[in-house]
């Protein structure tokens, strides 16, 4: 009886050691792709100084001609305001600038048009009922855009890396359990 008691232990101390590796494991992993990926977009941000803006304009561009370009095929919300002292467009995110500087915002649905006029007409009003809100612009003299949202904000960094974190000290703990059961069942042995 005493030797499968001892044996099972064995068996269920591997598996707790082997538990607490995985972790561990799954954890650097996941740190490694987050330092790889998340990192160098946080670093890269240029839009750090939270500031205030004023709204002065909202205009729904709706397949228009502009200074030669044709708009997309879905309606596009533009927004002028008044940040850091002086004019300048607002734009959701970085990706929005990115993808289209015609556009402050673009709909998340752009296969059917209706629904994406109904989210544009929604965001505008939004906007015409805050007059003064939180934009982030960057400390470059000459940018003439300010964000709403930040993608890559302290914040994002810090709840990408919770979960690793938890994984990380979990598997630590489970490993820290484990052996000092072992030194503790060898001192009661040798007693």
């Amino acid at each position: 009886m005493g030797k499968k008691l001892v044996m099972a232990q064995k068996r269920g101390q591997t598996r707790a050691l082997c538990l607490g590796v995985a972790l561990v494991v799954c954890a650097a992993i996941t740190y490694y792709i987050l330092g790889t990926t998340m990192l160098p977009l946080y670093q890269k941000s240029v839009w750090t100084q939270k500031s205030t803006c004023h709204l002065i304009e909202t205009n729904i561009r709706d397949q228009e001609e502009l200074e030669g370009k044709k708009v997309p095929q879905y309606p596009c919300l533009w927004v002028n305001v008044s940040a850091v002292g002086k004019w300048a467009v607002l734009y959701h995110t970085e990706d929005t600038r990115d993808q289209n500087q015609e556009c402050s915002y673009i709909p998340s649905s752009l296969d059917n048009y209706p629904v994406a006029l109904v989210d544009v007409q929604k965001v505008r009003a939004k906007f015409q009922e805050h007059q003064v809100f939180y934009c982030f612009s960057t400390t470059r003299e000459n940018e003439t855009s300010v964000l709403y949202r930040r993608l890559y904000g302290p914040q994002t960094l810090l709840l990408s890396l919770f979960w690793p974190t938890f994984l990380l000290t979990s598997g630590l703990l489970i490993i820290a359990m484990v052996k000092t059961n072992q030194s503790l069942s060898i001192l009661a042995a040798q007693k």
